[in-house]
């Protein structure tokens, strides 16, 4: 870890946990600066090993903020987080196993294909939600928002879809050969909508006070305890539970998805354990050296002393499950994952889609997408590499179960 600053440029310090200056890129140099010049933030600034530039604030940032809210510190993808389990079966025990839909593994994941929409795609009818059937029943905490209250109804539609990106549902093997499930999603297009319906409030209501934060920073704020402070923290939380039960879902569907097929093919007694769901796109109301602060965290995962977080890396490398250390330092956080190392557009300059599917193929990983054409973006290659971004942390996590993909399904 290293620090940037200089007093008489920068209101505050910033923190990175990378071990030289020059493996931070200079456009995220730049948003951490502006960070740290806000009149409102506690401490200091952090970047985690994984972080790279970002709408406002870096990937991979965590700020600590003194009676405001960020709308983009949060990001467009509120409660963007993680979903795993665990299983008792050895994966040689079901790795050679014909179907009549090739292996076990690529049926499983052309059954996923099947039965949760990816991408741009929803259910075509409404399906169960707790989180917008409770939404619907406190409708006048919401109403005033006119814009956003189509998101309700949307909401439905939307549950139990991975969306596109990085987001992914993988099988996995652990180091001692059994098979786990991992899934990356959030909020689909409930949470983009919050955001940025909310920043442009902030932009509004900022210019209207003569703000000390300059508009082309992304960073417009609201007091907490402003009226439309108050509005997007409901909506922010509102869309951190629809997150999660997004991931629960789901999760519901793959698990229902290899009973079916581990309960065919096999006489093994399939169970599920060790389940863990995390947010990585939030704010949230904590104590930090004192003082009562909103904590950040976009790309970043909170870490605290004991408590278990994932952290994958890149389709065909390695992900993390890992114990948080509580170090005060990062405001008890850690990195969401790998970090990209080069651009969505960069990517797929730099690889063609045969490239991986070829390192893929070789590495005997299935994978379940319904477009190539856009796969290079998602290449291991375009991401840091996971075990340089976790041996950089290790003052903060401990790595508790160490997996690497089998079979994945990408948007």
């Amino acid at each position: 870890m290293f620090v940037m600053y200089e007093k008489d440029a920068m209101r505050l310090p910033v923190k990175v946990w990378l071990e030289d200056k020059k493996d931070l890129e200079e456009t995220c140099r730049e948003q951490a600066y502006h960070l740290a010049q806000l009149p409102f933030l506690h401490k200091w600034v952090n970047l985690m090993p994984d972080t790279h530039a970002g709408m406002g604030m870096p990937i991979g940032g965590v700020i600590a903020a003194e009676g405001v809210i960020i709308p983009n510190a949060v990001g467009v993808d509120i409660g963007c987080g993680m979903a795993y389990t665990e299983t008792n079966i050895p994966l040689e025990a079901i790795r050679e196993i014909q179907t009549g839909n090739g292996t076990l593994i690529q049926a499983v994941i052309g059954d996923i294909m099947r039965n949760v929409p990816v991408g741009f795609a929803h259910h075509k009818l409404g399906m169960p939600s707790y989180t917008m059937d409770r939404a619907l029943e406190e409708l006048n905490l919401y109403e005033e928002d006119t814009e956003l209250l189509g998101q309700l109804e949307a909401g439905y539609f939307q549950i139990g879809t991975l969306g596109g990106g990085n987001h992914f549902i993988e099988l996995q093997e652990d180091d001692q050969g059994m098979l786990a499930v991992m899934i990356h999603s959030g909020s689909r297009h409930f949470g983009k909508s919050v955001c940025d319906y909310f920043h442009y409030k902030a932009r509004q209501l900022n210019q209207k006070w003569y703000s000390q934060v300059p508009d082309e920073y992304r960073l417009a704020f609201l007091p907490e305890d402003s009226p439309e402070g108050r509005q997007y923290l409901r909506w922010m939380q509102l869309s951190m539970d629809f997150a999660k039960e997004n991931r629960e879902k789901m999760m519901l569907a793959v698990k229902a998805i290899l009973e079916k097929y581990i309960g065919k093919y096999t006489e093994l007694d399939l169970k599920f354990s060790g389940d863990i769901n995390c947010h990585h796109n939030y704010a949230s109301l904590e104590t930090h050296y004192g003082k009562e602060v909103w904590v950040h965290r976009k790309g970043a995962v909170r870490a605290e002393n004991g408590e278990l977080a994932v952290i994958p890396g890149a389709m065909g490398s390695y992900s993390y499950v890992v114990m948080g250390k509580g170090n005060q330092e990062s405001f008890c956080s850690c990195s969401h994952g790998a970090g990209r190392k080069y651009s969505r557009k960069g990517a797929m300059e730099a690889f063609s889609c045969e490239d991986v599917i070829l390192d893929l193929r070789k590495q005997g990983v299935v994978l379940g997408k319904k477009g190539k054409a856009d796969v290079a973006e998602e290449s291991r290659f375009a991401y840091k590499d996971i075990d340089q971004v976790m041996n950089a942390q290790t003052d903060l996590v401990t790595p508790v179960k160490r997996l690497k993909t089998v079979g994945v399904v990408k948007g």
